[in-house]
């Protein structure tokens, strides 16, 4: 094997690596979102899925 086909591998295999390791740096700063505890609400349906509801424009129980 040429002596550049193993430095062009070595090279490779290398920047594989340093990307994975600085890929995990990076992820690990990002938080994940907490689920919401279910509620004592009689119906079920907690605050936050109220609001979600609100929030997307499906706020009426109405079956269709």
């Amino acid at each position: 094997m040429d002596l550049s086909w193993l430095i062009v591998v070595i090279v490779l295999v290398l920047g594989v690596v340093v990307g994975n390791i600085t890929l995990l740096k990076y992820s690990a700063k990002f938080k994940f979102p907490t689920p919401t505890k279910p509620s004592d609400h009689p119906d079920g349906t907690s605050n936050a899925d109220k609001q979600m509801k609100k929030k997307n424009g499906f706020d009426d129980e109405e079956d269709w």
